[in-house]
C-alpha cells in the first residue's frame, strides 16, 4: 500500500469538486471527483474550522468513539466504471472491522480521526505525476481545473 495525504480540494468552472491526494514523497497525485457536501466536510477539516454543531462526519466520529471504536486506517481500494471504492478499518475492543465506503466519506473521517490514508498499489496507474498537476508547488494547472 502507498500512504497518501490530502493536498487540497478544488472546484472547476463546471462546479465539480476534486480532492487531490498525494503520496508522502510528493511525487504522485490521485485526483478523485467528490460531491459538494463531502468537499465541504474535507475542506473545513483542512482549514481547521469547526462548525457550531456536528456535521455528519463529526457525528460519525463521535458515535464511533462513544461505542469504543477508533478508525485505524482508510484504504482506497479500487476503481470500477469510473467509481472509486474505499475501505474503512475500525478497531472496536479486540475486533477489527472493515466497512465499504465512498472514498470522500472515508477521507473526511480519516481527517477527523487523524488516521492514515492509503491506496492499494494496483491504483498507481490512476495517479499523475505531481508536477503534471501542480505548478509552483500549489496551484492546480488549468487543464486539470477544467476537466
Amino acid at each position: 500500500m502507498l500512504q497518501l495525504k490530502v493536498k487540497t480540494v478544488t472546484t472547476d468552472s463546471f462546479g465539480n469538486f476534486t480532492v487531490f491526494l498525494i503520496d508522502t514523497e510528493g511525487k504522485k497525485v490521485l485526483p478523485i471527483l467528490i460531491g459538494p457536501f463531502e468537499a465541504q466536510a474535507i475542506a473545513l477539516q483542512l482549514q481547521g474550522q469547526h462548525p457550531p454543531r456536528p456535521m455528519t462526519h463529526d457525528l460519525m466520529k463521535n458515535l464511533c468513539q462513544e461505542l469504543g471504536g477508533e478508525l485505524e486506517k482508510v484504504v482506497i481500494t479500487d476503481i470500477r466504471d469510473n467509481t472509486f471504492y474505499a475501505q474503512i478499518y475500525l478497531r472496536v475492543s479486540d475486533k477489527s472491522i472493515s466497512l465499504d465506503a465512498r472514498p470522500s466519506d472515508a477521507i473526511a473521517l480519516a481527517l477527523r480521526f487523524g488516521a492514515p490514508i492509503y491506496m492499494a498499489l494496483k491504483m498507481i496507474e490512476f495517479t499523475f505525476n505531481y508536477d503534471d498537476i501542480f505548478q509552483n508547488g500549489d496551484e492546480v494547472q488549468e487543464e486539470e481545473k477544467d476537466r
